[in-house]
């Protein structure tokens, strides 16, 4: 198995850096992981910080030296990590849990298999063109979930989170084959905010992937400007192995899919897919999205830097 990675991180003109990242790898499979700490919400940075920790662990624990099944790894992983994020806010007595998206991929027989929560995004790019992008939990990028908006919510509004009162939503990237050179990039919204998907899946290419991730790191930091949010980056680039057969790559949408959680490692409320939201499960939603709308309308705005330029306001969510 044969690859390399790289990473960028910053706290853009935030002043703290509530993202996290890591990866690990054994012989046999490696494991990427990204998480953005929610502003407007209590240690957000420590939420991220559990998910990434949860993520690496349970893979440490569980890829001796590869996983059984990366699909199922990563499904009861995110579950573990919002039970592990709630678990601490109660030890801390905490009135409200920190929350985070996730973004996990994992690569293992030549394939790629991945799952996120929230807008914090998973890229796959073969020779400059893009093959896949995760769609975002919000009413932006899936409103065929919330048939008509609620009123007064914002497009950019996340549904769904690690930590909050309601299990998570998440989507599954099946085992997708890999070819040689493909780069796989997992970011937070601080990269895809301020650049297109074209512009990032070209940015990708054309050097070495150090210089990539280090390139789209320093734009992105320049476009956000001053008030630009945290941005984080973690590339991989895949070399094939000869025992690995050459592929043909499925359409973005095709290789994409939400499903239940699995069987195997049950845990005590099991996560929700992007299809199987019901009535009930969208009220609970929208109401905890108003309720923290109101409480964002209570707080009072802070100061700007400098006359007329206040920082642009941080995502809402559940």
């Amino acid at each position: 198995m044969k690859f390399a990675v790289y990473q960028a991180t910053h706290a853009g003109g935030r002043a703290r850096n509530e993202d996290r990242l890591g990866y690990t790898y054994t012989r046999q499979a490696v494991l990427l992981v990204l998480a953005d700490g929610l502003g407007g919400h209590p240690d957000g940075d420590r939420a991220a910080d559990i998910a990434v920790r949860t993520f690496v662990q349970d893979f440490i624990d569980q890829a001796q030296p590869k996983l059984r099944d990366p699909s199922a790894f990563l499904q009861a992983t995110v579950m573990h990590a919002h039970h592990a994020i709630r678990q601490a806010a109660h030890s801390d007595g905490l009135d409200e849990p920190p929350r985070t998206t996730v973004v996990a991929a994992v690569v293992q027989d030549g394939c790629l298999t991945a799952l996120h929560s929230g807008d914090s995004r998973l890229y796959w790019a073969r020779g400059g063109r893009l093959l896949l992008r995760t769609r975002d939990h919000s009413y932006h990028d899936k409103p065929e979930l919330f048939p008509p908006q609620p009123a007064g919510v914002s497009r950019s509004v996340l549904f769904t989170c690690l930590g909050a009162n309601t299990p998570p939503l998440y989507d599954v990237v099946d085992p997708q084959p890999l070819a040689a050179a493909d780069r796989i990039l997992l970011c937070s919204d601080g990269l895809w905010g301020v650049m297109s998907d074209d512009d990032i899946a070209a940015g990708l290419y054309g050097q070495p992937l150090a210089d990539a991730v280090a390139q789209l790191s320093e734009e992105a930091l320049r476009r956000g400007g001053r008030h630009g949010d945290n941005v984080s980056l973690l590339g991989l680039e895949w070399q094939e192995d000869d025992d690995f057969p050459a592929t043909q790559v499925l359409e973005p949408e095709a290789a994409t899919r939400a499903r239940p959680q699995p069987a195997a490692n049950p845990t005590p409320a099991p996560g929700l897919t992007a299809t199987e939201l019901d009535d009930e499960a969208i009220e609970r939603t929208i109401a905890e999205i108003n309720d923290a709308i109101r409480r964002t309308r209570r707080t009072p705005a802070p100061a700007s830097p400098r006359p007329g330029a206040a920082p642009p306001p941080k995502r809402q969510t559940p």
